[in-house]
């Protein structure tokens, strides 16, 4: 029984490095710039993301921001309100994939995203990161334990995770902004804040995507301490969003750090 509590407690916490990642290093920084990252933690996330998903990072950030740039229209490489909701749940890593491998894509949406000599020489080699992981495992956990860890963490992040976001972000949920994204608060604690969908898509500039204080962006905990190790600085504004008896209104958080 320890053995699998063991293996589950291993899952959860590749998984969600993985989502952690990708939210904040990914997304926030590379994708939107709201923030800066400090060439020592630049290292880290992206080892992290080599290890548990082997993305690149290039590919990424070009289409996530061609995704903004045609939202649910023609262009949006993964919309439920173009193929249908359960297709973007159960083939979302084709569309990913599909136009990650668009070289249009990449020159379009991310020239500045440029192939250093880390990229060149380990992270730029996709396939090499996951089996380099799925190693570790087997030697920390056994070959059986290892296997079935690296497994199913695969799954929970390629699977459920990403199209989740992708997939029920633009389909159901409350909705505090005019536009077609969705919120889920409740998914929001398992998908780094990511399904706080809305509130990003109507500004995407900010760092913390939680508006409301019933809303809570764990990606927004992670930058505050590396905020406090000096490991990232924020440049985007925080939003918060008020409520009167008559109507819904958005306001920049002019506070500092401490405060937010």
């Amino acid at each position: 029984m320890t053995d699998v509590l063991l293996a589950v407690l291993a899952v959860l916490a590749l998984t969600q490095s993985a989502v952690l990642a990708t939210s904040v290093y990914l997304h926030r920084a590379l994708t939107h710039r709201s923030l800066v990252v400090h060439p020592v933690a630049d290292v880290v996330f992206r080892t992290v993301l080599w290890l548990t998903t082997g993305q690149r990072r290039r590919e990424w950030v070009a289409v996530h921001r061609k995704h903004h740039t045609f939202t649910d229209r023609e262009g949006d490489p993964h919309s439920p309100r173009l193929v249908g909701l359960w297709r973007v749940l159960l083939f979302n890593v084709h569309y990913y994939m599909r136009e990650a491998r668009n070289p249009q894509t990449l020159a379009t949406f991310a020239p500045d995203i440029a192939d250093d000599r880390l990229e060149r020489a380990v992270f730029g080699r996709g396939w090499a990161g996951p089996v380099v992981g799925t190693g570790l495992l087997c030697l920390i956990f056994g070959v059986a334990v290892g296997l079935a860890i690296a497994l199913a963490h695969a799954v929970l992040y390629v699977f459920v995770v990403a199209p989740l976001i992708n997939g029920v972000g633009h389909w159901r949920g409350g909705q505090t902004f005019g536009n077609t994204a969705r919120n889920s608060r409740v998914l929001a604690w398992v998908t780094g804040g990511e399904s706080l969908h809305n509130n990003h898509h109507a500004h995407p500039r900010a760092p913390k995507f939680s508006m409301r204080r019933s809303e809570f962006d764990p990606s927004w905990k992670l930058i505050r301490g590396l905020v406090a190790l000096r490991m990232v600085t924020v440049v985007g504004v925080p939003v918060r969003v008020s409520t009167d008896r008559n109507a819904m209104t958005s306001r920049l958080a002019r506070v500092e750090m401490e405060g937010v």
